[in-house]
């Protein structure tokens, strides 16, 4: 029979929410500081001229650049105080997580629980702040050289003084977004970082809608390939939706424990195991290898001479790197296999986990506790990361393979898509996570009100 839980939790209708006063407020504050984070994705860096901005940063896409502007929601494209986006703290958080799992100093830190986990954040911010002033630096000495060579001054005033204030620029602009994140997570609803992330990505789609719609008006492209476009669209989405809630459930059992009142019957629980564990990390360390190459030759512009073997070898990676070349897409493949199963075994590691196991006295039913246990989570976490990579795989490679064969713009690749699906499921989950907590609420306030009448 159905508990209470159950019941209520198949009974969730969106008809509770106005009355769930605090979901509406989180919801509010939500979608206010998303607002505040688009209008400043359109505040213009000190120094730099917005008018050739668009026609510099035409000339270099295709490389990594087209992936950080994506997740920056068109930010670096238009040069902005947050060009940058989350993606330093995203990647100075990977670092700091894979070093926790190698390093036994940060190992041991990250088992102190949460003070533990508050050095660690702090450890990821001053990671942040380094890979900003890096990345900043940088961004402005090649703006300033590459625009120089192509023609394009998109810098009023060069010079150390430019550079010196556009990184300062980038730094704060980067962790103001990480705090409209935070607060986000506080006080809003959901990931703030993820929901940051997925609303940049989001900001595009018009853009992208109405060229692919004038390509098909124009007889750029057919309407078949639009409509199987689509089709492939929805269709990848309900299978991520569909694989990001997958999991192999393996049984727990504990043993009988005595209580004043007699024996009682043993406890069963599950060990959930995802069969995408390592999420989007993947994709986005796949893309950013291949295209660095690219972004290089692009950057370098006309200082290597093309007849000499250093620009040859340019050139020929250039071709072979491109989308939709049979050589990039093997190395994609291959790239995001390999760091799926390199990811997963930095973030799940199988003889802690039976240890834990262990000290709390569960067991799986028919594998002896210790080493044995530990092995068997290893097999079975072995064989699920296989699906989980071929799903990966899938997800991405075909994207890339339909546009390339298409022509229509690098917006929906395989990366964006599982950002956006895997953002709206988990904050969807947290809107009924609210309405069942309201409805819990209810509950006891009426169970309340029959108790003092009797």
């Amino acid at each position: 029979m159905a508990s209470r839980a159950d019941n209520l939790a198949s009974n969730l209708s969106l008809a509770n929410f106005s009355k769930a006063t605090e979901l509406r407020q989180r919801i509010w504050f939500t979608v206010v500081a998303l607002i505040a984070f688009r209008f400043l994705s359109f505040v213009p860096l000190p120094g730099v001229n917005p008018q050739i901005l668009g026609d510099l940063y035409d000339q270099t896409r295709g490389g990594v650049l087209d992936l950080f502007n994506t997740f920056s929601g068109g930010s670096l494209e238009r040069m902005s105080l947050i060009a940058l986006g989350v993606m330093p703290y995203i990647t100075a958080s990977i670092v700091v997580q894979m070093a926790s799992a190698l390093h036994p100093t940060l190992m041991a830190l990250k088992k102190e629980g949460a003070t533990g986990r508050q050095k660690l954040n702090q450890y990821t911010r001053y990671g942040t702040v380094f890979l900003c002033v890096i990345q900043g630096y940088f961004l402005a000495t090649g703006l300033e050289s590459y625009g120089a060579q192509s023609g394009l001054q998109a810098v009023v005033d060069p010079g150390i003084m430019f550079r010196i204030g556009a990184v300062i620029s980038l730094v704060g602009g980067t962790m103001l977004l990480l705090w409209i994140g935070e607060q986000i997570t506080a006080r809003g609803i959901g990931n703030g970082v993820s929901l940051i992330i997925m609303a940049g990505i989001v900001a595009q789609f018009p853009s992208f809608a109405s060229n692919m719609f004038e390509g098909g008006r124009t007889g750029a492209i057919s309407a078949g390939v639009i409509i199987g476009f689509i089709v492939m669209i929805i269709g990848l989405i309900l299978f991520i939706s569909f694989m990001e809630r997958a999991q192999r459930r393996l049984l727990i059992q504990y043993p009988k424990r005595a209580t004043q009142r007699g024996m009682m019957q043993a406890d069963r629980s599950h060990l959930p195991l995802k069969i995408n564990t390592s999420g989007v990390i993947p994709p986005i360390f796949a893309s950013s290898l291949l295209l660095l190459p690219l972004t290089i030759s692009q950057f370098a512009g006309s200082s290597v001479d093309p007849n000499s073997g250093v620009g040859r070898t340019i050139n020929q990676l250039n071709f072979y790197l491109q989308h939709g070349q049979p050589i990039y897409m093997a190395l994609y493949a291959i790239l995001i296999v390999f760091f799926c199963f390199f990811y997963t075994a930095v973030v799940f590691n199988p003889e802690e986990t039976a240890d834990n196991l262990k000290k709390n006295g569960g067991f799986i039913p028919g594998i002896r506790p210790g080493k044995r246990t530990a092995e068997y989570l290893d097999y079975v976490l072995t064989r699920i990361t296989v699906v989980g990579a071929a799903y990966l795989t899938l997800v991405c490679v075909l994207p890339e393979y339909m546009i390339a064969q298409t022509g229509i713009p690098l917006f929906l690749g395989g990366t964006s898509l599982l950002i956006v699906v895997n953002v709206t499921v988990d904050t969807g989950s947290q809107i009924q996570s609210h309405l069942l907590a309201h409805q819990y609420g209810d509950l006891i306030k009426k169970a309340k009100l029959k108790g003092r009448l009797r």
